[in-house]
């Protein structure tokens, strides 16, 4: 059933979105220039459903000047219907003729009826997400403030407009534009407390902050500057203190006929001010009281009805205003402080469950990262080679006139790769073979004639002629160039290229063996101290990534090669297992087995690593 709730000082928890609403001048200027009543309430609903805290829908229902059926004129968010609740909320509301709050299943629909000379005219009603008994009081105040507006345009639209909370209206959305258009908050303070002692006649106000357990004043009405540490401003503040920590505007002296408040600050602060009439507003944002405004008067009728309802209208919606720019107008430092103590506070406070179950799963994964172990292991990147790798040269200059394999064939030992143009050759010892054939002959003819200088000359003239065609018949037997053993060829391609001319020395093919590889890594050098001969590790090539093949480190170069804007150093292993599928050049990553450390060591220390080397770099 609906719970009716007496209207008197609360709090509530704030909606972090609120301010938004304040800082939007184009909808502040919408609701000051809405025609209608349907364009007046939906810009009223939108600002007051951003202003009020833990809001999450919002309605307002109105009836015709001849008091026909109440419809509704605007919702929010725009378009959205009213849910059940909500709506039975504002019929509960219409039929009592007073301000309801109804606890539903996931938090309250509070509603607040617009009465006109005591005609009822319509009710506005808003779903918030908490059913806390305070903080519902809390919105029903400001809900019954809100409803002022309503009223005042509904009677400015039935021509018997209300003059003086038109002009309070007035008086709020300029004392807003004046707050937002100052550059800095100390003088949108001093300008908010300065037009408010005009406009209400009065001959000092004063605006404080709530700092920890007490108040600060923090502007003063016609003063640029102020003594804050002096006894009046302590007065002020102890007022202040007073009126916030009852949540409630305190008057002094009191009126008779109203609640009886503790009031001793303000009487202390009446004997500064030579028995001054007081009242202090506290000021509300976001659910809590940060704030507050004390009115002094010189005036010995002290306040009237009028400017107390003044006070408190402007109280209402110029409060969040001035604690938005408050907060902007904070150092870093002290904006960094109340993020963290809010998320502390949430943590660790009532309610926001899901941040605590993250907060423990994040403590629990720390933890297992601090206590478990595992291996240590260095990723490089990984190039299968051939243990031995034999090259295939061009024995002479000359001309491929064959070739038998390309990149890839596997050889057998005595097979041919490829074979040289060999008919100069032969056309060579050809002339030697007739040039010895001569000179035999003309031997047998001088030892014939007993001659024996010219049977010398003879003999060596021979000599040479059998070397000549031992030379070219070791060259002839050269060009053609076999395979040294079974193998795989790695490099070299001519099949495109019969009949090119080659250069004595130049290299055509590379071959090697298929029962012996080694793999060449890439190790970063950040990990190279890591590294030991003797290590163990695995191996997964691109082409097989579901088998992993153990590996041991053989040895490490002490050089470093750059590729890719990264230095890295080489580092040979062997496999401890060769399978049939694995041909040079193979390429895939490996992993390095260190020794066992934490896992918050091995995610973390390539991290921590760069941030030491960059606060060197950068410490003076």
């Amino acid at each position: 059933m609906p719970e009716m709730l007496d209207n008197g000082p609360q709090s509530s928890e704030g909606a972090r979105g609120a301010e938004l609403a304040y800082l939007d001048q184009a909808l502040w200027k919408r609701l000051h220039e809405a025609r209608s009543k349907e364009e007046f309430a939906a810009a009223w609903l939108t600002l007051q459903c951003s202003m009020l805290p833990g809001v999450r829908a919002g309605v307002v229902v109105l009836n015709n000047d001849d008091g026909g059926p109440c419809v509704p004129v605007a919702s929010w968010p725009d378009g959205k219907q009213a849910s059940p609740a909500l709506a039975s909320a504002a019929e509960s509301s219409l039929n009592a003729g007073k301000g309801v709050a109804a606890h539903t299943e996931s938090g309250a629909c509070a509603a607040y009826p617009i009465i006109i000379d005591e005609r009822l005219r319509g009710v506005a009603a808003v779903d918030v997400d908490t059913a806390d008994e305070a903080v519902l009081r809390s919105l029903m105040r400001q809900l019954q403030w809100g409803c002022g507006w309503l009223e005042a345009n509904l009677r400015s639209h039935a021509g018997n407009t209300d003059v003086d909370v038109s002009e309070d209206a007035r008086l709020a959305v300029e004392l807003s534009a004046q707050v937002l258009e100052a550059q800095r908050f100390q003088h949108a303070a001093t300008a908010l407390v300065t037009e408010l002692a005009i406009r209400l006649g009065c001959e000092r106000v004063s605006f404080g902050i709530r700092q920890g357990r007490h108040s600060r004043v923090l502007a003063l009405s016609h003063s640029a500057q102020f003594g804050k540490a002096g006894n009046l401003t302590r007065a002020i503040a102890l007022a202040m203190d007073e009126a916030i920590d009852q949540q409630c505007t305190l008057i002094y002296p009191q009126p008779e006929g109203n609640e009886v408040c503790v009031d001793r600050a303000h009487a202390e602060l009446a004997q500064l001010g030579k028995g001054r009439h007081l009242c202090t507003v506290p000021l509300s944002d976001q659910g809590d009281w940060f704030g507050a405004l004390t009115f002094d008067t010189a005036s010995t009728a002290g306040f009237s009805e009028r400017q107390r309802s003044t006070m408190e209208r402007a109280a209402a919606f110029v409060g969040p205003v001035i604690a938005s720019r408050y907060r902007e107008d904070r150092w870093i430092g002290h904006k960094v402080w109340r993020s963290l103590a809010d998320q502390l506070g949430k943590l660790f406070g009532p309610r926001f469950l899901g941040r605590k179950l993250v907060a423990l799963a994040i403590v629990g994964v720390v933890s297992f990262m601090v206590l478990v172990s595992d291996i240590y292991r260095i990723r490089a990147e990984a190039t299968l080679e051939g243990a031995v790798e034999r090259v295939a040269v061009a024995p002479i200059a000359g001309y491929v006139t064959e070739a038998a394999v390309r990149a890839g064939d596997r050889v057998q030992q005595g097979d041919l790769l490829f074979r040289i143009d060999d008919r100069d050759l032969r056309l060579e010892y050809l002339k030697w073979s007739s040039q010895k054939a001569q000179v035999e002959r003309k031997l047998r003819d001088a030892l014939a004639q007993h001659e024996r200088s010219e049977v010398n000359i003879l003999r060596a003239q021979l000599d040479q002629a059998n070397a000549q065609l031992s030379l070219v018949g070791e060259q002839i037997e050269r060009t053609r160039v076999t395979a040294p053993f079974d193998g795989i060829v790695v490099s070299g391609d001519l099949s495109d290229q019969l009949g090119a001319p080659v250069e004595r020395g130049q290299i055509l093919f590379e071959i090697a063996p298929l029962d012996a590889y080694r793999v060449a890594l890439q190790v970063p050098e950040g990990a190279i101290d890591e590294i030991r001969v003797g290590q163990i590790g695995r191996l997964v090539l691109a082409s097989m990534p579901d088998r992993a093949l153990p590996l041991r480190i053989d040895g490490i170069t002490p050089v470093s090669t750059a590729a890719e804007g990264k230095n890295s150093f080489r580092v040979d292993a062997s496999l401890l297992e060769t399978p049939d599928y694995l041909r040079p050049g193979m390429q895939g990553a490996a992993r390095i087995e260190v020794e066992e450390r934490r896992l918050l060591w091995i995610w973390t220390h390539d991290l921590i690593d760069w941030l030491r080397l960059r606060i060197w770099s950068w410490w003076p």
